[in-house]
């Protein structure tokens, strides 16, 4: 009995190590995924906040709509540890008006000819 006692012993510590090494690289492997998912998010959403900015600032406003959506994309961009430049650009898009400035018409006048 003593050596049937010792191969179970030998086996259960055996799958047990053989288990749990291959749950912990599973687990970092899904660590690696997850994070490589969200620095490709994070990419996204800058791509997105800074082509918004050109896209505003060259109409010199932005809608409350476009507003919200970018203030959205901010801040899953922020939670997902994002920062520096893009914080700049999202002010510069918050500070410009939401209607588009009055642009002034040029009116040709006619003159008249008496004959």
């Amino acid at each position: 009995m003593n050596i049937a006692a010792t191969i179970i012993t030998a086996f259960i510590s055996t799958t047990v190590g053989v288990v749990v090494t291959a749950v912990i690289a599973r687990f970092k492997l899904g660590n690696q995924k997850h994070k490589a998912v969200e620095n490709g998010v994070q990419s996204l959403l800058r791509a997105e906040i800074i082509r918004q900015h050109e896209k505003w600032v060259e109409r010199g406003y932005c809608p409350v709509y476009a507003k919200d959506a970018v203030r959205r994309e901010y801040e899953a961009y922020h939670a997902l540890g994002g920062n520096g430049v893009i914080t700049d650009l999202y002010n510069d898009i918050l500070e410009l008006p939401e209607t588009p400035p009055k642009q002034t018409r040029k009116i040709k006048h006619r003159r008249t000819i008496k004959l």
